[in-house]
């Protein structure tokens, strides 16, 4: 770059490439115009801008307040010119709001106008008459900053990608028009340097005005107004003029201030971006601001859309963190500013069942419980309506029949609205929401979105209470079930027990049968301290393991040695160990309910065998048969494996439910064959875990299988 290229080239040289861009931006726009008006006030207005940066261009090779006058007097134009351009895009939105606009807008331009006059005609000092053009400029900054906004966010979602070249070109236009004019108009002028790169930075826009131009050639835009997109352009509006009036108040303070003025200024700016952050980041300002829009600009309170979008956002919350009471809290809270509340559930799906705090928001932990029959929930169940405290208090006769219990004044003082949760098994719980940030009237278009709300709250507590029962339910199911496992082996054990008893009167000096008995003592009660840690512990006692088949029948056929007709076992002649991996209580005790049935049905002078046999694929089949009752096809096909179904008149129906269970746990199997009159044959299939065989004193593993 030349060393010897001075500030005021630097200007020159910019106005006339910005003024070369906008003339043939200028011809591109008049080339495609059809007539329509907002095509025709943006071609207007690239038209009035390419004017103002020739006489920019002038102005900046000889400066002087005459040369001053022509780009000043350009500038009010163009920058209006801008502004009905975008206030033409916005005007299917802003309804009756787009006259005051307009006529911000127009105030504005006239400020600037007047400037100009004034330097132009003396008619006020030269300072003050700039003061007023630097202001106009500075205000429609911010409203041009405002415009931008409302078109972005109400635009439809589909032509947003059409109005976003131009939304951030001109949105960062006006970004340095705010900061070029509220820094001129504290020091009295403009910065020498920030003006100088003024025209280029205008220049830089229009590539992006011409892509929106091209995306959306007739500039018919289809608007969406939303409540959120209202609040927020009049937040920032309000946050412009709030920063307009503090930079006037701080220009003046330096002004008049002397050697202390500036340092005031200073502190001065400092306290006011406090305040503003402070009000900014206030719930219940925002909260005010939020009210006092849908109360004068919308003629209902709520964009039921976002409103409803919001409240299922928020019941869907409900995770690890947050459980479901907090987030109906929270949601039924947001709909009415409310900072919190607090949740009371029913105990269980009884009717009569006590209420009890289930879910707080902002509350400190309180125990307080109503009981189903008190006045407050007598009245909710009755009447079904949202009680509004406030007008009780003022009015009791609004809410006849209704009794406030004690608490709600000493423990929840600040209480607001009670809301009744009213689901498919009646009255489920109630919330009570804190009173509101800001001062809220309670219409009928509040209640009937909480209404419509505190459905959709209630249907989903009371799935969760349903879900919670059924959890419940089957935990008791699952301690029954195993309850009735322990019933049955305990008759058993009541049956070895009763055997011994009715034999010691005929053999009770015999000392065989006294070791005899005293071993079947020991074993039933070992079995019973096991039968009451199973129950206790809800879980197995003893882990699976390798057991040998052969000794686990050996046991069975002990165990019912005294009992008739004799049982036989018919065991392998190889004499090697077929090993299963199961439970050697549980085994024993499901093979024990088979073979005693086969006792039970058969008569004294019948048969009952235990036979041992090799299956397929290292498989081992025990086989029991009977020539006892036998039973019918029907009664196997639709009734014996399911639980308390028998056709003993003592028993329980749960030995034959157990048995094919746990063969199946174990990867197992069990058949029935019957005929009546005639006898059972039943057979249960187990997968061998492995085949050992004794050869000369040791113990090989079969090829293909490892030791455990």
């Amino acid at each position: 770059m030349n060393e010897s290229l001075t500030l005021a080239d630097f200007a020159f040289r910019g106005y006339g490439l910005t003024a070369v861009v906008f003339a043939g931006f200028a011809l591109y726009l008049y080339a495609a115009w059809r007539g329509a008006l907002v095509g025709g006030c943006l071609l207007l207005t690239v038209a009035l801008s390419c004017g103002w940066a020739l006489a920019s261009l002038w102005y900046a090779r000889s400066p002087s307040v005459e040369r001053y006058l022509w780009p000043a007097s350009l500038d009010v134009l163009r920058t209006g010119g801008w502004l009905v351009f975008l206030l033409l895009l916005l005007r299917p939105i802003l309804g009756r709001s787009w006259n005051r606009f307009l006529a911000a807008a127009l105030v504005m331009m006239g400020a600037q106008a007047l400037g100009v006059i004034a330097i132009a005609f003396s008619l006020a000092p030269d300072e003050s008459a700039l003061k007023l053009n630097l202001g106009g400029l500075l205000a429609a900054s911010v409203l041009g900053l405002v415009l931008i906004e409302q078109l972005y966010r109400n635009v439809a979602p589909d032509m947003r990608w059409a109005l976003k070249p131009l939304c951030m070109g001109l949105g960062a236009a006006y970004m340095f028009e705010l900061y070029l004019f509220a820094d001129a108009f504290l020091f009295g002028r403009p910065n020498p340097v920030i003006w100088a790169v003024r025209g280029p930075v205008h220049a830089l826009i229009i590539p992006l005005v011409a892509v929106s131009g091209a995306r959306n050639p007739s500039w018919s835009l289809r608007i969406s107004l939303s409540r959120e997109a209202v609040f927020h352009s009049t937040a920032l509006g309000l946050s412009g003029v709030y920063l307009l009036v503090v930079s006037s108040a701080g220009y003046y303070v330096r002004y008049f201030g002397g050697e202390w003025g500036h340092a005031l200024q200073i502190m001065l700016l400092f306290a006011a971006l406090l305040l503003l952050a402070f009000f900014m980041s206030s719930s219940s300002q925002r909260a005010k601001l939020r009210v006092f829009i849908s109360k004068h600009l919308f003629p209902y309170r709520y964009d039921y859309r976002t409103e409803w979008l919001r409240f299922t956002k928020s019941l869907s919350a409900a995770d690890g963190q947050v459980d479901l009471g907090q987030s109906v809290v929270t949601a039924l809270a947001n709909l009415v500013e409310s900072p919190g509340g607090v949740l009371w559930l029913r105990s269980g799906m009884e009717e009569d069942g006590c209420y009890t705090i289930h879910g707080r928001v902002n509350y400190p932990v309180a125990e307080v419980t109503e009981t189903a029959d008190s006045p407050l929930l007598h009245f909710m169940r009755a009447r079904d309506w949202v009680i509004n405290l406030e007008e009780y208090r003022r009015n009791p006769a609004a809410y006849p029949d209704l009794v406030l219990p004690d608490w709600l004044a000493t423990t929840f003082p600040d209480a607001w609205l009670l809301i009744p949760l009213t689901g498919g098994k009646g009255l489920i719980g109630f919330v009570m929401l804190a009173a509101p940030r800001t001062r809220f009237e309670i219409n009928w278009e509040v209640l009937d979105l909480l209404k419509t709300a505190r459905h959709q709250a209630a249907s989903d507590l009371e799935r969760m209470l349903v879900a919670e029962d059924l959890l419940e339910a089957r935990k008791f199911e699952s301690f029954t079930r195993m309850s009735a496992f322990v019933v049955h082996d305990l008759k058993n054990l009541v049956a070895q027990l009763s055997l011994m008893l009715r034999n010691a009167e005929r053999h009770k000096d015999n000392p065989e049968f006294q070791a005899d008995m005293l071993e079947t003592v020991a074993h039933v009660e070992a079995r019973m301290r096991g039968l009451m840690a199973q129950l206790q512990e809800k879980r197995s006692i003893d882990p699976p393991r390798a057991l040998n088949l052969i000794k686990v029948l050996e046991n069975v056929r002990n165990a019912k040695r005294e009992q008739r007709p004799l049982l036989e076992l018919d065991l392998p002649r190889e004499g090697g160990a077929l090993m299963v991996l199961a439970h050697s209580e549980r085994l024993e005790r499901v093979l024990g309910h088979v073979v005693q049935n086969a006792l039970e049905a058969t008569p004294e002078n019948g048969n009952v065998r235990i036979s041992l046999e090799a299956g397929s694929q290292e498989r081992v089949r025990i086989v029991v048969e009977d020539t006892g009752c036998g039973m019918s096809e029907a009664f196997i096909r639709e009734r014996l494996s399911r639980p308390f179904e028998t056709t003993k008149a003592s028993g329980m129906g749960i030995g034959v439910y157990e048995t094919r269970r746990y063969i199946r746990e174990l990867g197992g199997e069990v058949s029935y064959e019957s005929t009546e009159g005639v006898g059972t044959k039943v057979g249960i299939e187990l997968p061998l875990h492995t085949r050992l065989h004794a050869v000369g004193g040791e113990k090989h593993a079969e090829p293909g299988e490892k030791h455990g």
